[in-house]
Formats: C-alpha cells, structure tokens, sequence
C-alpha cells in the first residue's frame, strides 16, 4: 500500500514539474531520478518509469523516447555510489544531468539530424549546450529542494523518536 501512495506522489511531482509551463528541459526528472532510489530504494525506479511513461503518453512520444527512458533508469542505479552526504548525492544529481545529456544528445545524433560524421556528432553536443543549462540548473534547484524535504521530515521523525 506504501508503494502505491509513493508512486501516486511521485507521478503527481513529475506531472507537474512537466506539464507547467517552465523553459526547456527544467524539470524534477533527473532529481526524481536519482533521489528516489537513494530514499525509497531501487524497486521504486519502475514506479518512476511509469509515471515517466504515464505523463509522455499525454504530452507525447518522440524520437527520443527510449534514450531518456533509458537514461533515467541508468541515473536510477547510480545513487548508491554517492549516498555518503548531502555533497555527494548533490554531486551524484549533477552526473547525473551530465548522463542524460550524453545519451539523450547521442540518440538525438543517432536518429540522423546532424550526420552521421564525428562534425556532426561535435555539433549535436554544442547545439544542446543552453538545452543542457537548464537541466543542470533545474537539477541543482530540485535537488536541493529535495533535500531540504528530506532534512525537514528527517529532523521531524528524529524527534518524535526521542
């Protein structure tokens, strides 16, 4: 019952975080990504899936589906590694926007809007630079207001404890 009412509050989070109007890319989504496996644990990556699939299927598929699917799964795996203190997951959210840029702008090159040359691919990467701006600011903001929920509800719960 816990993983449905987390689940319903993650797709109400990411839906929106991607259904108000906000400037390209500036999103929960890499955050969501990375935080939730780090505070929920990884079975909750499928749950973010779908409700990733849930709000694409209302704004619409792309080319890219697969590529940002994919990727999310990927920055969903990686939390682990930097789970040591509220600078390393900081850390660990922005490689992961560094992750989603990399696959994301390689399926965009692979889909053939650039060439298939090495100039091509250079200019596929230096085209999404401001693309790649705001995900990482977007996911610097959210992680820390994830953060600061987590650090909030964490002090809370200490103190009913004691």
């Amino acid at each position: 019952m816990n993983y449905l009412k987390f689940s319903i509050g993650i797709f109400f989070v990411l839906a929106a975080s991607r259904f108000i109007p906000h400037p390209p890319n500036f999103t929960s989504l890499i955050a969501l990504s990375f935080y939730i496996p780090i505070f929920l644990g990884v079975r909750f990556i499928p749950a973010l899936l779908v409700c990733f699939v849930i709000t694409d299927i209302i704004i619409g598929f792309h080319a890219l589906t697969l590529f940002t699917w994919g990727s999310v799964v990927l920055i969903g795996l990686i939390p682990k590694i930097f789970n040591q203190s509220i600078t390393y997951r900081i850390f660990g959210c922005i490689v992961g926007a560094f992750i989603f840029f990399l696959i994301t702008n390689f399926g965009v090159w692979l889909i053939g809007s650039y060439g298939y040359s090495l100039n091509g691919l250079i200019s596929c990467y230096i085209l999404a630079l401001p693309f790649f701006g705001n995900t990482l600011i977007a996911t610097i903001i959210y992680s820390f207001l994830i953060e600061a929920v987590y650090f909030i509800y964490l002090k809370n719960y200490l103190k009913k404890v004691n």
